[in-house]
């Protein structure tokens, strides 16, 4: 099993900038692609940036390029994603997910372990 645990969430104006934490626990060679998710209301859950454990080889949307970043901490077993330039559609329940394959996926149905999301709301 694997536990992920986000934070950091919270209400910004447009053009601020956030970090999102997530905390994972459990076995390793079960979460070797850490992803963010969003899902804004009336929305599906879409991808917006993974991260390769082992690598650090990142993935993005294309909406989110330039503007936020992945990272991973091994030493503390946790993923961030840093979130600048943020716009009123950036608001959303964000995600936080992990994939045992060790091939990328953008597909929310291709992770097995999800954390329980934090919310984001950027005021224009």
């Amino acid at each position: 099993q694997v536990q992920l645990v986000e934070s950091g969430g919270g209400l910004v104006q447009a053009g601020d900038s956030l970090i999102l934490s997530c905390a994972a626990s459990g076995r390793a060679f079960s979460r070797n692609i850490m992803g963010w998710f969003r899902q804004a209301p009336g929305k599906e859950r879409e991808f917006v940036a993974a991260i390769t454990w082992s690598t650090g080889v990142t993935y993005y949307v294309d909406s989110v390029k330039g503007r936020f970043t992945i990272s991973r901490d091994n030493a503390k077993s946790t993923v961030y994603l840093q979130m600048n330039s943020l716009k009123p559609e950036d608001t959303a329940v964000y995600y936080c997910a992990a994939r045992s394959i060790l091939t990328p996926s953008t597909s929310p149905a291709n992770y097995d372990y999800w954390g329980q999301g934090t919310q984001v709301t950027v005021s224009s």
